[in-house]
């Protein structure tokens, strides 16, 4: 489903002055829009996106020609962490490349492979108010939303200011990370906005009521944010195997597209710790080929066979039995099929592992005691990444399945969970009860 916003826009503060600040998490390759603000036609308008070869590129132009056309060298690529972007423009600087500037997660951007800066005191494009319908996320005038590619949180527009990024974010003294300010001190003018504050409203948080409405599809509140991200599904480890999968979702969904393996690894490894997550079998062209488990090196869930290799401990749909570490079948529980969750719970402080089936533990196991638990795997190999991942796939019988997994958003797919679970450690929610001891898969939850 593709999701755009849209709003009208009134009579400005400033046609030469203002900030854009954003934070922004990358789910797919692919070019699309995040901002676009359009005057009367595709010739009048001024936006930012990501380009079809992973830079960031703003345009302003109109009839009488370009005004601005800056293109990064700098890949965006990263689809495990949020990008801070804050794009300053003030064409009142005499010095030309200080009337745009960009300043990706608190440090200005320079090497660029395209600079058109606009010339002194023009009149932005993207700044001009009085028409209708014309400023939009995920979209631009005259074309079609995309898939959504990204998430958003904390969008900024200070109409007629211009702010560096030290207004929206500042250097965390212990780890040396960029990190969100939650309530800055901004100047919103007559159409500046703050959007994404805390949840999926679409109403503007500035004070100013420029609030925005759908253009298409239905936004999601995600409990991934800035300040604590949490897994999808990886994106780059399919990429060996292309075309095998389709990653939706904010890549929590996957289905396989061709006569391979619906593949799927976490993006965050575990080396210590108790963590939960749950899979959904959401779709099946064969109910018996669908397998979910963990492996050491998530590279490898694109190219392994239906018994997964020598990396992997599964449990499979069709038998409900278990491959250990490429040691062959063993007994363990139910068959699962289409509209199955299946919980697994990671305990590497012991090295033990248990998997649910809606709701039931398998094998008569408890995570909470520790008891009745896969304990035939070893330790991750030191040779190998030191760490285990999450991760899901069938064979080539089954190249259409899809399955979805909740890391701790609260969703499988576009639905949310039927009735949230407890969770003793607050982060994430899922359809289940998370066993006491066990936390989301998630930078907060690594770091507990």
């Amino acid at each position: 489903m593709t999701t755009s916003l849209k709003r009208s826009k009134g009579s400005q503060s400033s046609l030469r002055i203002g900030t854009y600040s954003f934070w922004i998490k990358l789910t797919t390759i692919g070019a699309f829009n995040i901002y676009s603000n359009t005057v009367e036609s595709d010739n009048n308008r001024g936006y930012f996106q990501l380009t079809s070869d992973n830079k960031w590129r703003m345009v302003d132009n109109d009839a009488s020609g370009t005004h601005i056309q800056l293109r990064t060298n700098r890949l965006f690529r990263d689809f495990n962490a949020w990008y801070h972007m804050v794009v300053r423009v003030d064409t009142t600087q005499s010095t030309n490349t200080d009337r745009v500037r960009l300043y990706v997660n608190g440090v200005q951007e320079t090497s660029f492979d395209q600079t058109d800066y606009p010339a002194q005191n023009d009149d932005l494009k993207i700044f001009q108010g009085g028409q209708t319908n014309r400023e939009y996320i995920n979209n631009i005038y005259g074309g079609s939303a995309s898939s959504p590619n990204f998430y958003l949180s904390h969008f900024h527009y200070a109409d007629g200011q211009s702010y560096g990024p030290d207004t929206f974010g500042s250097t965390d003294a212990t780890t040396g990370e960029w990190k969100i300010n939650t309530n800055p001190t901004v100047t919103y003018g007559n159409q500046g906005f703050f959007m994404f504050k805390n949840d999926a409203s679409l109403n503007d948080d500035s004070g100013n009521s420029n609030n925005w409405t759908s253009d298409s599809g239905t936004i999601q509140k995600s409990e991934d944010n800035p300040s604590n991200v949490f897994a999808t599904l990886n994106y780059l480890a399919s990429l060996p195997n292309t075309g095998a999968s389709t990653f939706t979702n904010g890549n929590t969904t996957s289905q396989g597209t061709n006569a391979s393996y619906v593949n799927g690894g976490s993006t965050l490894m575990m080396s210590s710790g108790k963590f939960y997550a749950e899979m959904k079998y959401v779709a099946t062209s064969n109910a018996s080929r669908c397998w979910v488990g963990i492996t050491e090196d998530v590279s490898e869930i694109s190219r392994i066979n239906q018994d997964v290799g020598s990396l992997n401990v599964i449990y499979r749909s069709q038998t409900g039995g278990l491959n250990i570490e490429g040691g062959g079948e063993n007994s363990y529980g139910a068959t699962f099929t289409t509209g199955d969750i299946i919980g697994i719970a990671l305990d590497l402080d012991n090295n033990r592992l248990f998997f649910s089936k809606n709701g039931t533990w398998q094998n008569s196991g408890d995570p909470t005691s520790s008891t009745g638990a896969i304990t035939t795997f070893t330790a991750p190999a030191s040779t190998r990444n030191g760490g285990w991942f999450f991760a899901s796939g069938s064979d080539s019988n089954a190249q259409n399945n899809t399955v979805s997994w909740n890391f701790g958003n609260g969703y499988f797919g576009t639905t949310a969970v039927s009735s949230a679970g407890t969770n003793a450690s607050n982060l994430g929610i899922f359809e289940y009860d998370v066993p006491s001891g066990y936390t989301a898969l998630c930078t907060k939850g690594l770091n507990e």
